[in-house]
């Protein structure tokens, strides 16, 4: 174990394990909800869990929009996650207090695409000693990311994720090249996909992000048969009410058909 976490590590053999949660914590009720409903989900299929929930949202496109309900409070839930469930948690970071803050209260460090090239902030999370997962910006190649990485384990943190999210297709739509997974691997680490966000369709003229979460499925199993290590989503159990991100978020109902199904997408892949 590694901070709580198990240790995870790009091999050529085991299940792909699973970073999902709401997009940001909207209380205490709800966040739990979904943590032990997943957990069951991830327990019976064997898939290594870890609770993703951000305690605050920094990039938004309009400043009216929700950014969530206290920084403390929300930190709290998601400790109270990891105590009551057992599950490891993750949450995101923009600035350098934050690291040293939000690492009191969780097991993972996450940091988002747009800000995956601030030295200061990688540098910062990597000296908590958490696993660091850098989601790869949308404006930048696979192979570049390998500085991102150098940044972290140069600090002296050799616990280090990639996430790919799509890159930047015109000004409103994302795509996802698959061979990005693959160029991020040959960097020696854990490298994840994450389905719903590069679903997103950002920078909308109304300033509410659109998305395309029918298409959640086809990503997934192409992620899983290109040989992604781990996959990431966001999950609520009525997204139409979710506060943020709800255009393309998956509905929680949905979540053990689709978790069932890249399990044995998986298994043939591997040869088990």
């Amino acid at each position: 174990m590694i901070n709580n976490i198990p240790q995870i590590k790009h091999t050529d053999s085991g299940n792909f394990f699973l970073l999902a949660g709401p997009c940001i914590i909207e209380g205490e009720k709800m966040a739990l909800e979904i943590a032990e409903k997943v957990k069951n989900i991830t327990d019976n299929l064997n898939i290594p869990y870890i609770f993703k929930g951000s305690y605050k949202k920094a990039n938004r496109s309009r400043i009216d929009s929700f950014t969530g309900i206290g920084d403390e409070k929300a930190l709290r839930i998601l400790n109270k996650i990891r105590e009551k469930t057992g599950v490891p948690v993750v949450t995101d970071i923009h600035s350098v207090p934050e690291a040293a803050m939000a690492a009191e209260y969780v097991d993972m460090l996450q940091i988002p695409a747009f800000l995956c090239r601030q030295t200061d902030l990688l540098v910062a999370a990597a000296k908590t000693g958490k696993y660091i997962n850098i989601k790869k910006g949308q404006f930048l190649s696979p192979a570049s990311m390998k500085f991102a990485v150098n940044k972290v384990k140069e600090s002296g943190n050799k616990n280090v994720m990639l996430t790919e999210r799509g890159t930047t297709f015109g000004y409103w739509d994302l795509v996802v090249d698959y061979r990005g997974i693959k160029d991020m691997q040959k960097l020696n680490v854990p490298v994840i996909l994450d389905i719903t966000h590069s679903l997103q369709q950002p920078n909308r003229e109304d300033g509410v992000t659109g998305g395309r979460p029918e298409m959640i499925e086809t990503l997934a199993r192409a992620g899983i048969a290109t040989g992604v290590d781990g996959i990431f989503l966001e999950t609520h159990p009525k997204p139409y009410k979710a506060k943020s991100d709800a255009a393309n978020m998956l509905d929680l109902s949905l979540l053990d058909d689709l978790l069932q199904k890249l399990v044995k997408i998986r298994q043939v892949v591997k040869g088990f």
